[in-house]
């Protein structure tokens, strides 16, 4: 049996009974290493997004094609990584690390016209144990059991986001601040990093309207000199930055793709049936660390065990691989590599289509 084929679908289903053994030994093994560090974040992140807008600059400064290209893909790989310590905003807590959500918003999420609130309050629905797969998910769709040319839609559509967070940013959002439908229909269904376009927001309350707020303004005004800029400097900077954005949600897209089985039919599902239903990809790979970094390579070890830091989520499948041995539960979830993922899904949708 080839390691793409000891999960069937049935077994990422509701009828899974918790493998206890598991669940504990995760908790277990992990106690001591669940505090973020903040000597790895902060110099992680600044050194990501100092990377990412240089290599940005140089692809626009350059006068070579292929210095730009070269510029450009550093800038999609630094930033993509930059950009990636959103998931890690959703689920540490807000006392672990004074001033880093305020610092990745200035320096990454406004920039980037994707600050901390579009994914604060969502992701976490993602792992209520009542939500994920279900209707109420708004990162779950079965895609396995999909048509085939939901693949490639699924994947294609993402590189016209930067377009998209544009519209919001510059019209979108002053023109809700004077129409309350408008304001209420863009927040339900524009306000988060989704992908179940059934998923409607709950309006923010409390503390979090307020971050929401000043977020919404500082975008608004970085979304509006960026556009003011091209008058000085023309409109190739601009379509340039929009180019690697592209090629950023693109590249997240397909992470996406890979980071889950998707073969749930809208049923509850118990945690381990969740985690057969999540994808690993650890070493001795080396490519994942760049397509799935800041520890989503350990996508279904994070849904075990989502507060550990992302720094501590290789250590933690060293000793649970080590403990439970390589016929456990917890091995099934481990995969090769992106391609085989890719595969084993665009197969599954040709037999839906079939």
């Amino acid at each position: 049996m080839s390691v793409l084929e000891k999960i069937e679908p049935a077994a990422a289903s509701s009828l899974v009974p918790d493998d206890m053994e598991l669940l504990r030994a995760a908790v277990e093994l992990t106690r001591d290493i669940s505090a973020a560090r903040p000597g790895i974040y902060w110099p992680d992140m600044l050194l990501s997004a100092a990377l990412g807008y240089g290599a940005l600059a140089g692809a626009i400064l350059a006068s070579n094609w292929a210095v730009a290209l070269a510029c450009a893909v550093v800038a999609v790989l630094a930033l993509y990584r930059a950009l990636l310590f959103i998931h890690e905003l959703t689920h540490i807590h807000r006392t672990a690390l004074p001033g880093f959500r305020t610092a990745w918003n200035v320096l990454v999420g406004v920039p980037m016209l994707t600050p901390s609130f579009m994914y604060e309050n969502v992701h976490t629905l993602h792992h209520a144990r009542t939500r994920y797969g279900t209707a109420e998910d708004p990162e779950y769709l079965p895609l396995a059991l999909m048509k085939p040319w939901s693949l490639p839609a699924f994947i294609l559509i993402s590189a016209l986001l930067p377009v998209g967070l544009l519209i919001r940013a510059a019209l979108l959002v002053p023109l809700g601040a004077m129409i309350p439908p408008l304001r209420q229909l863009v927040w339900e269904r524009a306000s988060s990093l989704s992908i179940n376009p059934d998923f409607r927001r709950r309006p923010p309350e409390g503390d979090f309207a307020r971050m929401v707020h000043w977020q919404e303004g500082a975008t608004f005004v970085w979304a509006w000199a960026v556009l003011a800029s091209t008058q000085a400097l023309g409109w190739r900077p601009l379509l340039i930055a929009l180019a690697v954005v592209a090629a950023t949600a693109v590249f997240n897209q397909i992470r996406t793709l890979v980071a889950h089985l998707w073969q749930n039919d809208g049923e509850p599902m118990t945690v381990t049936a969740q985690y057969l239903d999540s994808v690993n990809v650890p070493p001795p790979g080396i490519w994942a660390e760049l397509w799935a970094p800041v520890g989503l390579r350990y996508h279904a070890l994070h849904h075990l065990l989502p507060s550990m830091p992302y720094h501590s989520l290789a250590e933690a499948h060293r000793r649970l691989a080590a403990r439970l041995g390589t016929g456990s539960t917890y091995a099934r979830a481990n995969y090769p590599g992106l391609f085989p993922l890719v595969g084993r899904i665009a197969r599954s949708t040709m037999l839906r289509g079939r």
